[in-house]
């Protein structure tokens, strides 16, 4: 019988491993400043919307911090004081006042010259006001200052004195137009105004030159509308005239007669006063409807 093979106790020879390298140094990690950067390459635009919101979060913080306090909400009480006490401690301008610095630059006087008449102390010498209504030297005054006048001499605010010429009269509303032959520079021109607005009571005054002093002003009220007033010599009946109080003369005649707005609605014309020539309350004034038809302009 065959026997199977038997082995020996020798083992098989093992097979030799191949030699490995020696071990190379640890790898060190990329710097920080490396590992930043290539974050910042991969979300590039993540971090622009970050930054873009940080910024505006900034703006909006220092905009609030540099903002005013609101005040404080006012009630109608605190608003009363402080009227009462601005009131109190403050002048307010007189109305009068300001009507009459509306037309101080604008009113002149006028004087009626016979020949040979060199100065105002002349006897014959009529002495009137008036109005510049054109920046060109034109000039409304009553006609009674004017009449038969050899030379009519005018004087402007500044003092500067010219010669006048007669331009146009209307007898039945007492108004004469008159241009001056020369002028200061930038003359302005008063503010003309309607009539028809007037109510009595209405605050006025009278601007011009009384018993040849001025530029004076008086103040008063509308006392009355569309007065009638013959005249002392009875040549003329002025009819629509505006009554009013503020103290007029001779030699204011021929003036405006301002509201406190600072509008020419009148150019003074005569007083009421029968025993003699100076005012006792009454003075009438032809209105600037009548007026402007005298030079031509348009009604209001």
């Amino acid at each position: 019988m065959k026997r199977a093979a038997l082995y020996g106790s020798a083992s098989r020879p093992r097979k030799t491993a191949a030699p490995t390298a020696p071990p190379g140094p640890p790898r060190s990690k990329p710097p920080r400043a490396a590992r930043l950067a290539g974050f910042a390459r991969r979300h590039d635009k993540a971090l622009v919307f970050v930054a873009g919101l940080a910024l505006a979060g900034l703006a909006f913080l220092a905009r609030e911090a540099l903002r005013p306090p609101a005040p404080p909400a006012l009630d109608q009480e605190a608003v009363d004081s402080a009227v009462l006490r601005t009131l109190k401690t403050h002048s307010l301008p007189a109305k009068a006042a300001e009507a009459a610095e509306s037309v101080r630059e604008s009113v002149v006087r006028v004087q009626s010259l016979p020949d040979g008449a060199v100065n105002a102390g002349h006897k014959n010498v009529e002495v009137g006001s008036g109005v510049v209504i054109v920046d060109d030297g034109t000039i409304l005054t009553a006609l009674h200052v004017v009449r038969g006048a050899d030379r009519i001499v005018v004087t402007f605010y500044d003092g500067s004195e010219s010669e006048a010429a007669l331009l146009a009269a209307r007898p039945d509303h007492d108004l004469a137009v008159i241009r001056a032959k020369k002028i200061p520079d930038d003359l302005p021109p008063a503010t003309l105004g309607s009539s028809a607005r007037l109510r009595p009571g209405d605050g006025v005054v009278a601007v011009g030159f009384p018993f040849g002093l001025g530029p004076s002003v008086s103040a008063g009220v509308v006392s009355g509308l569309d007065r009638e007033f013959r005249s002392q010599d009875g040549r003329a009946l002025l009819k629509g005239l505006i009554q009013f109080d503020a103290a007029v003369n001779p030699g204011s005649s021929g003036g405006p007669l301002v509201t406190f707005d600072g509008e020419v609605v009148g150019v003074v014309s005569a007083i009421l006063n029968p025993a003699s020539r100076t005012f006792l309350g009454i003075g009438f004034a032809t209105t600037m409807e009548d007026a402007g038809s005298a030079v031509g302009m348009p009604p209001f």
